[in-house]
Formats: C-alpha cells, structure tokens, sequence
C-alpha cells in the first residue's frame, strides 16, 4: 500500500499546477535578468573598444582545407586556436578554443547531420598587419587583421560581416581556483589590486539565484564575439521569444535569451527565453541575406545594437532628403556561459540560398505522415475512453474532419508514462482499434520525467542501466515534476537514447497500435523545484555538466522516440512527434508548438511571428494551440484562432484542465458552422500543404514564409510590412494569408506585394493588382487569402471525416494566371505515411500553363508510384472564353471537355476532365 506521503504527492503536484493557473501569468521572479546570470553581467560589462586579442601571424599555418592562427590575450598571455575553413555552400566556419586548456571544453555533437565538406582555401597576401585569403571567387575574400585580431569578410569593396570589430571577443579560460593550494599566481594577477580581485570573482565560482546555488566547480568559462553588420537594418531568427518577426535592438534592456525553459503562460514582446532556442540569426537588406548558426548549447545571450535604431520615420526620410551617408549597420553580441566559438557564416546571397546553407549543415524538416497535416483534438485531459469515444462521436455528427485526438497526462497509472490508467483507459487497444475503423489516430504524451518509485518498471531499468543524470555528488538527480518525485533519464547517451527507443515497441509498450504516435512535452526539461523551473547546471552528464549541454535536452528527448517510433514499424513508418523544447536541428524529428500561450488576442497575433521565425531558422512544423491553452476564448476569438489556425502549419485545439471543455461545437451552431468551414478549407488544401511538406524536407525552405522572402528586393515590402508581419504571411509562395486578428473587426488591410504580380482572392475569385494596400472588409466568416497569378495549386474538394478517407479522392487544379497568362504549379503523390518515398515511390508532376495550353508532365521519370485519384475539375482564373477546349492523353486520345465561363470574373471551369492525376496529359483551349 502506498505510504501517506506517495498518496499526497499527485494532489501536492495538482494543487500546484492549480495556484499556478490561477494566477494567469509568468512570475518574472522565477527567471534570471542578464544582471542576475553572472556571467552575462560581467560579460555585458565589457564595452566596445580595443581589443586585448592578438594574432601571432607567425603561428599561422595553411593547408588545402583550413587555416589555423594563434591568438594572444595580451592582458593574460592566454593563448587561443583559431580556426578558419571555407565550406561547400559559400559557408566560412570560425573555430575559436583554448590552445591549451586545463580540461576539454565542450563541442556541441550531433546537431551537425555530418562533418561539413570543406573547399581549398588559398593565400592571397601577407604582411606584417595582416592576410587576406580567397574565398574560391575572386571578388570574396577574408581579410584577417593582426593588432587587434579582426576578421572580416568581403565582395568587391564591400564589406559583408566583421568578426571583433567591436573589440569584444572574450574567452574565459579554465583556471584552477585561486584559493585551493595547486593555484599558481600569474604576474597579470599578482599585480591586480584586492579590489580587482574581488571584483574578478565575483560570481565565478558560486552563484546563488533565489534559493538555489550552483557550485561552479569548473569556475568561469563564457564566451562572447561581437559581430557587425554593414547595410543591414533588419535581424531576424534565434527562436524561441513572443516577440515581432524582426529583432529589436537591446541596447536599453536585457538582451534576447536562448535557455530552454518552462515559462508558466509567457508575457509577449519581451526578449525572456521561452521552451526552445535555435541560435541562427539572419541579416537581410534589398541586397543580400546573410545567416550566423553560433553552435552552442549553453544559456547563451545575444545583444543587438543599429546605428538606425530609435530613428522616426521622420528621421530616415530627412537623411534621405539631406543625402545623409551614413551606411546602416547592425551589430550583434552572442555570449554563451561555457564551451567553445563555433560559428557558421551563411553568406547566402538570397534567402534561398540561406536555407539551403544551413539544411546542408542541420538538415531539413521531416517529412510527416500526411494525416498530420490534418486537424488535431487536444486538451488535458480527456476523461477516459468513454469520452475519447464521445468526442470522437461529436465530430461526425457535426460533420467535421479531424486527424488525430491526444491524451495529456492523465491517462497514465500516477503519471508513470508508457502506462494506462487501469480503471479510465482499462482496454486502450479496444480505444485504438475504435479510432482506426474510422481511419483516425491518437497521440498520448511521453514526458522525460520519470516517476521515483520501485514498483515501476521503467524507473527500475534505467536506475539499474546507471541511465539517470547525476547530481554533483554522483547519485541520480531528483526533482519534483507532475509525478512528484522524479529522476530525469540521461538522453546525452547514446546507449540510454537507444534503450528509450526500444521502450515504443508493441511488446514494450502496452496497449500501444500503430495509429498510436508521442507527445514529448516538459523536455526543456521542466523541474518544478529547480532554479528557474529547470535543473542544476552543476549536474552531471559523463564528463559534462548539465550548463554545457542544456539547450540539448529536448533535442535528444524528441531524437529518441522519434527512432522508437520508426524501430516499432522496422523502419517502414515516418514518425510523428511534437516536442515543446528544441534546438538547432530539432526539424529533423518533428512538429515543435508555441507552448503555453492564453486565449487573448495578443496570444493569436504573436502565433505567426513566432512560426514565421522558426520557420527561418528550419522549423517549419509549428503552430500554436487553437483557442489558446490557459483561459477561455470569446466566441469570436475562438472562431478566429480556427481561422488563423488553419494557415499554420501545424493545427491543433488545446485546452488547460480548468478551463470549460471547448469542443467545436459546443459555442451554437452559427460558430459550428464557422469553425466547420475553417477546417475545412484547412482539408481541402492537403495536397498543397504536403506538397509544400515535400519541398521543405527536400530543399530547406519555409513553409510559413515572410513576405520579406518572397519579395525582398521592395524597399516598400522590406521597411513597411515589417509592422504587418504580424499579420501577413504565406503559405509556401503562392498563398499569402491575412488571417483577421483584431477583436470587433470589420475590415482588414492586407499588403499585396509584387508590382507586375497580380492576386486573387480564393473564395470570390477577384482579381487585384500586387504593390497595393488593399483594404478588406470582413465579416465573421471571413478568411483573407490570396492565390498568386502565375500559381498552380491541387485541392480536394470532397472533404471526408479523416484525411485517410480522402486518399484516392479527385483532385481539383486551381490555375490563377499571371500578366503573361502563364502559370506553373507541382502535383506530388505518395503513400502518406511510409518512408517508401525515399525508393523513389511517389508521383512527382510538373503542372504548366502557357499559350493556352495546360499540360502535366512527369518530374520524375525514373519513380514508380499509382495513384487511383485523378482530375476532376480545373478552375483557370483570370481566363478568356474559349470556343473549344481539348483534352489530349498520353495515348494520344483526344475528347471536348465540357466548360463553364463566367465573363463578370473571367473564370473558366473546365468540367469531369477525368484524366488520372499521375498520367501525362495536355488540355488546349482554343
């Protein structure tokens, strides 16, 4: 029997998560200002000047592949290695270590999807001042400047980046502690006064932060370079903040955070660390876009500063009208508490370009099942199988499709995960096989934080394996999570990562079926009684503290049962996992969420800006929770997170266990309706969506995207819209969304880039002209989006209960004309859910419109794929009235298709082609 203490926990735990609810909002107290971080405070401390790094030129040595130069700080005579290497991609890599450190320093692992390839490097010129070497092209070249260390990158005269032109390169070395009796003074100490040194240690060796200390024991180690940016106004990137799509400068606050927290319902537009950190920012101005990935997975800190900042548009247009010459120019700061400088320079040029850079050193998204895509049933928690079944009942009755319904932790025995709960969830596998008769699937939550208790088997193998983290005293780490106390699985192992991916198989893990797939949720990780609701940085993984590696966790955590679940289907099956904490390269195993946003109509406007961002640096599976997860969302508010919701990659309701139950149709029928429609036009555009899917997992590229992507030389675009992105994004290139977002709205106003490019409005086909603020008037049932003249998109129009249910379904082709009255679009085809893609199993088909004639032709010739769907309707906007219209089949048949013209819209609708969607054909209007 349970003691009084073990039965007390779950209600201890609860009562907790209910004090915290009910206060609705992030306690600023629990999380450290950069004053409170030692490091970052003595760091910031420092201001721009000359710097104490030299380069000893006479160490340089050069071969094919890298170069590599000493430098000296001639304050402390400790010595650095410098390492320079030019990748394939016009990407320059700069290492920066300790030439002799007391111990090794960290270098992050696995994030990297391989060594990066290099390209010859060559000298150019020597000096006594300095070297300039060849970047492969004649006119891009690195100059390296000896008196103070400076590197900097150019094209022609112009120079791209500058690496410690600010003078604020630091580099902590190891040292022992000056009070243990193997301390050797150095004369740079010995002639510092007592109050230098007090000032020097302080926060060095200990740091206390509320009631918490952290030992140190390896004293100070941070790192910082200063980075400049000649001609670049606008930043962006370093996810994850609540904050608008373009950095703002930091020079009167706190800089922008990058520490893997659980921030209980996060305040927006403020620099504070959230769930997830991705440490890629990215430069852009009409000219050029340029990328910085600052691998490191410690609490890392990034100060921004402009030379334009806090100028009024006012301002600017006087400097214009005067011939003002100054050259905008940006400067970044990163400072990270331990390991080593290891910096790409993505030098683009286009943002294309960028993307493609950093996939070739991160990868690309995955590629998710199909049925992910579709529209996900949340909240903590569904009751028991009883109301899995009533909900699942609810959404046939009222006619609206969903993919996936999720369990949230409750249904585990006593929060012990890989387990059911014997009395409300006694026969789950009767609960699956219910949802896979109706081709749906189910997602149950898997949390790192593992339940201390002996009759546990999973507790009981990994503290057996040695798997947990140690704490600074070598025995296993404990901390208080929802199952009161608990041990945190070591996921930096490869052999720990290995056995929890075992534990997803069926025999394993009972009760689980193959439409069953993983939440990982609080993997930042969360430790309720840890400082800052996270765990001490003094534990222990092997050979590394836990402020080495913590931004890592959740990465691991997600790359782990994303294998589990690959592993249980012998490798035939894509995975599909959410995680909520991240990191560089996370894309490669899944969704990622905005966490724990509240249902106010600030939460919904920041939603796309915090996906736009991710989706920049990689992360292009994301959303937000519909409806917002703490509080309750007005009517309006939750008809217009739906609305919003479907333009987002990744589109799910998720509810707070006190909040009232929120399913579609519990707010009349007149929103019913409205919430039907939503996703139903979410199900009608799958084919794009996982088309979009497809190109992202091969190429890199986004699939929100900034109009800054799409249309980056318009100054108007690049300066104006900047405000609108909270509003304004694209899905893929060719839909640009205006989702409404202001309560009591009554119209919108929606930029439409592109001089020569023209817009139509998918749901009344009207035409608009591109460089134009178009006004909107909306109503309730109001969704603006707007299809690209020059586009081809796919839909299917007959929406079923699941996306499954629609697999062979016909195909509706959408062909809005450009000015040229040309278009060009892509079919892609698979199996949805297996990895089969990857043997050339698809249909991949190029969809053109030119001189009146719309053809298909194969994209790829040498893959095999049949598809049952084909064409049954082709909608051309902007279109003239033919005489006659032509289909003509690979077999050479040819037959008159039927054909409607509206003449007030300049739409044809060509009727019941009937051609299959993966056979060549031609359609000639005549």
């Amino acid at each position: 029997m349970a003691s009084f203490t073990e039965r007390m926990v779950p209600v201890l735990v609860l009562w907790l998560a209910v004090c915290l609810a009910e206060t609705w909002a992030v306690d600023r107290g629990n999380f450290k200002t950069c004053d409170q971080s030692a490091f970052c405070k003595r760091q910031r401390a420092l201001k721009p000047g000359e710097s104490p790094y030299r380069a000893l030129l006479e160490t340089m040595e050069l071969t094919n592949t890298r170069l590599t130069l000493q430098l000296i700080n001639d304050n402390n005579k400790v010595r650095l290695l410098l390492e320079l290497y030019r990748l394939q991609g016009n990407i320059t890599r700069v290492k920066i270590n300790e030439l002799k450190p007391l111990k090794p320093r960290y270098e992050v692992p696995d994030v990297l999807i391989r060594e990066p390839p290099t390209e010859p490097l060559s000298l150019l010129s020597q000096d006594e001042n300095g070297v300039v070497l060849s970047l492969g092209s004649e006119s891009q070249r690195v100059i390296i400047s000896a008196r103070p260390f400076r590197l900097d990158i150019m094209e022609g005269s112009d120079v791209l980046m500058s690496l410690n032109s600010r003078g604020l390169l630091t580099f902590e070395h190891l040292r022992m502690r000056k009070d243990t009796f193997s301390y050797k003074v150095t004369s740079t100490v010995a002639s510092t006064t007592k109050e230098e040194e007090e000032k020097v240690e302080d926060g060095m060796w200990e740091e206390t932060f509320k009631s918490h200390s952290d030992s140190k024991p390896n004293g100070p180690s941070a790192i910082s370079l200063d980075f400049s940016l000649p001609g670049v106004e606008h930043v962006y990137g370093i996810p994850e903040h609540a904050d608008t799509l373009r950095l703002k400068t930091t020079e009167n606050g706190d800089p922008y955070r990058l520490y893997n927290l659980d921030v209980f319902q996060y305040e927006l537009y403020n620099p504070m660390a959230l769930y997830g950190a991705v440490p890629v920012m990215l430069a852009h101005n009409t000219q050029r876009t340029t990328g910085i990935f600052w691998l490191n997975a410690a609490e890392t800190w990034v100060d921004i500063s402009s030379n334009t900042a806090g100028k009024t548009v006012f301002g600017k247009m006087l400097d214009y009208v005067q011939g003002s010459s100054e050259t905008p120019q940006t400067d970044v700061r990163w400072i990270s508490e331990s390991g080593i400088i290891d910096v790409f320079l993505m030098l683009g040029p286009t943002p294309k370009d960028v993307f493609s850079q950093y996939a070739s050193l991160t990868g690309t998204q995955s590629f998710p099942p199909l049925a992910s895509l579709g529209y996900h049933q949340c909240r903590w928690n569904y009751n028991d199988q009883e109301d899995v079944q009533s909900v699942d009942a609810g959404f046939d009755e009222h006619d609206i499709p969903y993919d996936f319904i999720w369990l949230d932790i409750e249904h585990t025995d006593g929060k012990r995960y890989f387990t059911w709960d014997p009395h409300k969830f006694a026969t789950p596998k009767e609960m699956l096989q219910g949802l896979m008769d109706k081709k749906r699937k189910l997602v149950a939550i898997v949390d790192p934080h593992i339940k201390v208790d002996s009759n546990y088997k999973i507790h009981n193998e990994i503290r057996s394996k040695g798997f947990y983290i140690k704490n600074k005293d070598g025995g296993d780490y404990e901390g208080w999570c929802w199952p009161g106390s608990a041990s945190y699985p070591d996921f930096f192992r490869a052999d720990m990562r290995a056995w929890w991916a075992s534990m997803f198989a069926y025999d394993q893990y009972e009760g689980s079926m193959e439409n069953m797939y993983t939440w990982n949720d609080m993997n930042e990780p969360s430790v309720f009684n840890g400082p800052e609701v996270t765990m001490h940085k003094d534990t222990v993984h092997g050979a590394w503290e836990h402020r080495d590696v913590h931004n890592l966790y959740g990465f691991y955590v997600q790359m782990a049962t994303a294998e589990g679940l690959i592993q249980r289907s012998g490798g035939i099956e894509r995975p599909f996992v959410l995680t909520r904490a991240f990191f560089a390269g996370s894309q490669r195993y899944g969704a990622v969420w905005t966490g724990d946003n509240a249902a106010e109509w600030d939460h919904l406007k920041i939603s796309i800006p915090m996906c736009l961002s991710l989706g920049l640096v990689g992360i292009s599976f994301c959303g937000a929770d519909v409806g917002g997860f703490f509080k309750s969302p007005s009517t309006e508010l939750l008809v217009r997170w739906y609305q919003t919701g479907a333009y987002q990659p990744f589109f799910r309701a998720h509810a707070h266990l006190d909040t009232p139950r929120r399913e579609p149709w519990l707010f009349g029928p007149e929103n019913t309706a409205l919430i039907r429609e939503a996703v139903r036009q979410r199900y009608t555009l799958l084919p794009y969506w996982y088309q979009q899917f497809y190109h992202a997992h091969r190429t890199g590229e986004p699939i929100m995207r900034p109009l800054i992507q799409l249309f980056r030389k318009g100054r108007h675009v690049l300066k104006l819209s900047v405000p609108l992105m909270f509003f304004n994004s694209a899905a893929g290139r060719d839909l640009l969304v205006h989702p409404v977002t202001e309560e009591g709205a009554r119209g919108v106003t929606a930029y439409l880039p592109g001089k020569d490019t023209v817009w139509f409005d998918i749901h009344t086909f009207q035409k608009h002209n591109g460089a134009q603020n178009l006004y909107i008037p909306v109503t309730m049932s109001s969704i603006p989006v707007f299809q690209r003249g020059g586009s081809i998109i796919p839909r299917k129009v007959r929406v079923r209960r699941s996306s499954t249910c629609m697999e062979h379904d016909p195909y509706t082709l959408y062909v809005a004309l450009n000015l040229q009255r040309t278009a060009e679009g892509e079919l892609y085809i698979d199996d949805g859910h297996t990895f089969n893609y990857e043997k050339k199993e698809f249909i991949h088909r190029r969809l053109s419109f030119a001189k009146n004639i719309l053809s298909s032709v194969n994209l790829a010739p040498d893959a095999q794929f049949t598809t049952r769907s084909w064409i049954e309707r082709v909608v051309i906007l902007g279109a003239s009235k033919p005489s006659k219209v032509t289909l003509q089949t690979a077999d050479g048949q040819d037959s008159q298709l039927e054909f409607d013209f509206d003449a007030s819209m300049s739409v044809l609708t060509l009727r019941k082609p009937g051609m299959n969607a993966g056979a060549d054909w031609t359609v000639m209007l005549q």
